[in-house]
């Protein structure tokens, strides 16, 4: 079937509004009719012309080529539009783009009834229903959309179109405005005033403004609008002039090993700033290389159109045991034009991870380990190794030891060393040689990740550890340890307090034992070497400060013959019980009182004793005894600790020494006479003078001694 363009009224108003105005004997480069209209047929038939599409760069068309945006067209070189095969639909328009090595142009075929494809013009150019092909009129301004390439070559200015006046008043003139004229950018278009003719001074970029919307007015001679504005729009035609690009790397992705053929590893996304609506930014993925080859140069397909990465070889290849390299390089290239050869490409690299699943367990690298430890010691003995394929930064490598049998006592422990992977066993409980010289351990390794279905652990995957227990020399041992014992202080000099008694648990030697002292704070004490009885060799006293809460500790040695000898220590820990063995003394021993004072009460005296009771208080108080001039004091009890001291009447300044008695409950009790120094004081104005004592006002009682004293030495 033949296609013509149809002289219909739609057709050549069409014709009209987008007519580029020319002058006669110019030759403007590109092609001679831009847009063009024909029915949508039943069907359109391969290599059958379908319309004839007129180019001229105005410099012979050297190198000159066609593209179209339906890759079932094509443009022969005399310009006839052909199928490429039989299609039943095409859309709604085609966008032929022609470039020589002069200048470049975009026609565009639209085909009335056809469905959308890629989009329409006006869902292309993102213009409003009714406002393209339609004359926008306001009075006698006709302006009709204009369409223009983007990146267009010089020279520049270069005529466009062109508004009409149908009244054609004499002496008016044209005025343009808006975006792209007086507004930023400005100067891109300019108009004739006179003839009407819209020009381009410059390249214009769609991605960067895709439609300009500008105002056209008439003006008398004066500049006086007198008619409009009119809305005159701007389309810029997109031109592959975008590469894809991938925006979101690094592109990482995970498989497992084995899985099944076909997974989904992932997605890879590029973006192309040209127009969505045509196939310059309508893109295809392809892998151009693979690193490593192996197993197979084709581990790996991706979706053409969606950009999916899967897996294509069976999961048997998918290994990655067997891999030189778990981890593969795939370039991937986007290319526009729907990967036509004529689209631009980009390129991004996209890193796949065979992730690694616990289908291979541990196996001990020997069925029997040795070890051999000494008695009484702690800490690892032997290090058991293991071998596992699988990934050592995985859960799925990682060992985990467990002792399955010949620890009763649980005197082993075992744990992953994290860099090796090794199983370190060790004494947690001292072993003793005469107890058991041999152990014999089972152990079982796993992983911290569950196996897979299809495989189980092995017999390889336990383990028995020999342990030769090392016979040492071993310190006696006190029993009990501490030894205790209960004594009264002060007992004579000489007393037996314990004999101690030590083993040696090297049984098997039939070693000697000897003792001796290793500590003794207050050197109170003594051992036999021999037989270990413990004898004091000074006071045992409960008040001494190497007594704390009435014990006191001393410590033993118990050293056997072997060589070198091994020690043992034993601990002694005595309890004193109480006697009353000292005084109670009083407090304080200086009083002071006014020598006018109106309260004879002088001071309140307290007792304390280092005893413990029975033997402390209740005290008794007493004055020693008073004659004469001297019976001016009295004492009297307060509570089982304290006393009042109290005047019967005042005196003068001078400084008394007061005998007191103070008796304590002990049996038998024990008392001691303390003297209490009383200074009587001059009073005045809240201070007290106690400087200047007149004489020193002693006791009847202390009177009578100096004189006994007296009479002894004559």
């Amino acid at each position: 079937m033949q296609h013509k363009t149809q002289l219909t009224l739609p057709f050549l108003l069409s014709q009209v509004l987008l007519l580029v105005f020319a002058e006669d004997l110019e030759c403007i480069p590109g092609f001679q009719q831009k847009v063009f209209h024909i029915e949508q047929p039943s069907e359109f038939t391969e290599d059958q012309p379908i319309l004839n599409l007129v180019f001229d760069d105005c410099e012979g068309n050297d190198k000159l080529n066609f593209e179209v945006s339906n890759p079932d067209f094509k443009v022969e070189p005399n310009g006839s539009l052909v199928a490429l095969k039989n299609i039943t639909e095409a859309g709604r328009a085609l966008f032929i783009h022609a470039r020589s090595a002069q200048a470049e142009d975009m026609a565009e075929v639209l085909i009335v009834g056809g469905k959308d494809h890629h989009g329409s013009l006006k869902e292309i150019f993102k213009i409003e229903d009714g406002s393209l092909g339609i004359l926008r009129q306001k009075r006698a301004i006709v302006a009709t959309p204009i369409l223009i390439p983007e990146n267009q070559r010089p020279p520049f200015p270069r005529a466009v179109g062109r508004v009409i006046d149908s009244d054609g008043t004499e002496g008016s003139k044209f005025r343009l405005s808006g975006k792209g004229v007086d507004q930023e950018p400005k100067g891109a278009f300019k108009i004739n005033e006179n003839t009407g003719e819209i020009s381009v001074t410059r390249s214009l970029d769609r991605e960067a403004i895709p439609t300009y919307q500008l105002q056209v007015e008439i003006t008398d001679v004066s500049g006086k609008s007198i008619e409009g504005p009119v809305l005159l729009d701007i389309i810029v035609i997109d031109q592959n002039d975008n590469r894809p690009i991938f925006r979101e790397g690094p592109y990482v992705g995970h498989v497992m090993e084995g899985s099944p053929t076909g997974s989904t590893v992932m997605r890879m996304m590029a973006f192309d700033a040209d127009d969505p609506a045509t196939d310059n930014a309508l893109l295809r993925y392809n892998i151009l290389k693979q690193t490593p080859d192996k197993p197979s140069p084709n581990m790996f397909f991706i979706d053409p159109e969606k950009g999916d990465i899967v897996t294509v070889v069976s999961p048997a290849l998918l290994d990655r045991e067997t891999m030189e390299n778990p981890k593969y390089e795939l370039i991937i290239e986007a290319k526009d034009m729907a990967g036509l050869d004529v689209g631009l490409t980009g390129t991004a690299t996209a890193t796949i991870v065979i992730d690694d699943k616990n289908d291979h367990p541990p196996e001990f690298t020997k069925k029997e380990f040795h070890a051999t430890v000494k008695e009484g010691v702690t800490g690892v003995m032997v290090n058991l190794s293991v071998e596992d394929r699988d990934d050592p930064a995985t859960g799925a490598w990682r060992a985990v030891y467990t002792v399955i049998n010949g620890n009763p006592g649980q005197s082993f422990e075992i744990h992953t060393n994290p860099k090796t992977n090794e199983g370190m066993l060790s004494v947690v409980k001292p072993l003793d040689y005469e107890i058991s010289a041999f152990h014999t351990l089972l152990i079982k390794v796993e992983n911290e990740d569950p196996l897979v279905p299809d495989i189980a652990y092995g017999r390889s995957s336990t383990a028995t550890v020999q342990i030769t227990v090392l016979d040492v020399n071993e310190g006696p041992v006190f029993h009990p340890d501490p030894m205790t014992v209960t004594k009264q202080e002060n007992i004579p000099i000489g007393s037996v307090v314990l004999t101690v008694s030590a083993t040696d648990p090297d049984i098997l030697q039939h070693q000697t034992i000897g003792y001796s002292v290793y500590k003794d704070p207050a050197g109170w004490l003594e051992i036999n070497p021999t037989n270990g009885t413990i004898f004091t060799t000074a006071v045992l006293d409960r008040e001494s400060p190497y007594v704390h809460n009435n014990v006191y500790t001393a410590l033993f040695l118990a050293i056997d013959s072997g060589n070198p000898p091994a020690t043992g220590t034993g601990t002694l820990q005595i309890t004193l019980e109480d006697v009353n063995d000292n005084a109670p003394a009083i407090y304080p021993t200086l009083a002071k009182v006014c020598d006018d004072a109106k309260d004879l009460r002088v001071v309140v005296l307290g007792a304390s004793d280092k005893d413990l009771h029975p033997n402390t208080d209740p005290f008794k108080f007493e004055l020693s005894k008073q004659s004469g001039p001297d019976k001016v004091w009295k004492i009297a009890k307060i509570n089982n600790t304290h006393a009042q001291v109290s005047l019967l009447q005042n005196l003068k300044k001078a400084n008394y020494n007061i005998p007191i008695l103070v008796t304590d409950s002990g049996k038998p009790p024990l008392t001691n006479n303390t003297e209490l120094k009383v200074q009587v004081c001059s009073c005045k104005k809240s201070k007290m003078d106690c400087s200047a004592a007149d004489a020193l006002h002693i006791s009847m009682i202390l009177i009578l001694l100096f004189s006994l004293v007296s009479l002894f030495c004559l």
